[in-house]
């Protein structure tokens, strides 16, 4: 059993550089369930939702296309790299973002989301895929080394393993998920696996913090 002991502020959640712009300095903001690795980086405007569990060599990074948002129960994997470019906007809720990430996404390893961009709720981004420029609908598949730029996906289709969708006509063709599609549960798996880590995590974040 760990010492209860005080959550100590990360170092490697900081505020943005001013620049011309981002001409005010923003801290990310975080809920006290969330579990941020140390090796982890958040910078700058980024908002993220509780249960939300960030993994070693992530780097979220809210200094030029700003906000960036992160939905409730999601996990940013190993290697994930989010950012924006300062110009171009995606709305939700009639709110803008430089990237809108919504509930329960899984954005797996070494994956990249540049703004602007948008992801529905319950979706898998998978190891190596690519997102950018584009919008994503809810419970979709984006398998592993996939590349998405500058599309709309609908709600319930998923991109194949190392596929390139580029236009919109690639995007309207893809194949919708069925019961038969062998990684229709794959994502509520690992939200439920990244849930329970980011639970587990903080209690040995802060103890490292706190011993060194």
């Amino acid at each position: 059993m760990l010492p209860v002991l005080p959550q100590i502020s990360p170092k490697n959640v900081m505020p943005n550089p001013i620049t011309s712009f981002t001409p005010n300095r923003y801290v990310p903001l975080l809920m006290p369930n969330d579990a941020i690795h140390p090796q982890a980086s958040i910078i700058g405007n980024v908002i993220i939702g509780k249960d939300v569990n960030i993994a070693p060599f992530a780097s979220v990074r809210g200094d030029e296309g700003t906000p960036i948002f992160i939905g409730e129960g999601s996990n940013i994997q190993d290697g994930v790299v989010i950012h924006g470019l300062k110009h171009g906007r995606v709305k939700q809720d009639n709110q803008d973002y430089s990237v809108y990430v919504g509930k329960d996404v899984s954005l797996a390893h070494q994956s990249q989301v540049h703004g602007p961009a948008k992801i529905g709720d319950n979706v898998f981004v998978g190891m190596q895929s690519f997102v950018y420029k584009s919008e994503v609908g809810n419970n979709v598949v984006i398998e592993p080394a996939a590349k998405v730029i500058g599309v709309k996906i609908a709600d319930n289709r998923y991109v194949p393993a190392g596929e390139v969708i580029k236009t919109q006509e690639q995007a309207d063709k893809l194949p919708v998920i069925t019961k038969d599609y062998i990684n229709k549960d794959m994502n509520h798996e690992v939200v439920e696996v990244n849930k329970e880590l980011a639970y587990s995590y903080p209690a040995n974040y802060y103890l490292a913090s706190w011993t060194n």
